[in-house]
């Protein structure tokens, strides 16, 4: 048996530091960029962020607090995800500083913006990805008990996917080369992830012998 520090997350961790953020990690950046109704461009990274479905295409974010994003995407119903990438680390982290209503990030920093193809919604324009989302929903988190909690879930359909054709091989996007930046969990840690970190693994299949279970299970 190893020996294990538990704790209840309720009552304290008793750590220096909070380690799930460490230990669920590294995790990507929903880099997410809006306009507000009255065309005012934002932009934002967030942490917690992954894709939750393929069929159709669905992402989602949680916000901790009501921030500019989720009122712009609430006005319009519709928002942009760009892949932050090493040579973007530096403009992200600027864009998360908080800012007051009416600052354009990509000004703030130095980024050029271009216009979504499908939705009215700008984009990064030098982020080698770009995801076009519709809204589907916006909620409140809460917890077991069912008490509300700071935090706001936004889900999007993927409605158009943009892609730097320099990552393109062989038909299949080449995510080692494009040098993707994931937050590690603590204020300041980061990876990029590279090459050396690769490795292959074929999902495995039922075994032959284990067929006539399978169908008694499923029956």
């Amino acid at each position: 048996m190893h020996d294990t520090h538990f704790y209840e997350p309720r009552a304290g961790h008793g750590l220096t530091r909070d380690p799930l953020r460490a230990i669920l990690g590294p995790r990507p950046i929903g880099w997410i960029s809006s306009r507000s109704a009255a065309g005012v461009a934002n932009l934002a990274p967030y942490s917690f962020f992954s894709m939750l479905c393929d069929k159709p295409p669905i992402i989602g974010f949680s916000s901790i607090g009501e921030k500019d994003s989720l009122a712009n995407i609430r006005e319009t119903g519709v928002f942009a995800c760009n892949l932050v990438t090493r040579r973007h680390a530096e403009a992200m982290n600027i864009s998360s500083r908080p800012a007051p209503p009416g600052i354009d990030e990509f000004e703030e920093a130095g980024l050029k913006s271009a216009d979504c193809t499908i939705i009215d919604c700008p984009r990064v324009a030098e982020t080698p990805v770009a995801l076009e989302c519709r809204l589907i929903d916006i909620r409140g988190l809460t917890d077991a008990a069912g008490s509300p909690t700071s935090a706001w879930l936004t889900l999007g359909e993927i409605v158009g996917v943009h892609i730097d054709r320099t990552l393109l091989r062989d038909g299949l996007f080449d995510t080692a080369s494009a040098g993707i930046v994931l937050r590690a969990g603590y204020a300041a840690d980061y990876f990029e992830i590279g090459s050396t970190a690769a490795f292959t693994m074929k999902r495995l299949r039922v075994r032959r012998d284990f067929w006539p279970l399978c169908r008694m299970v499923t029956r």
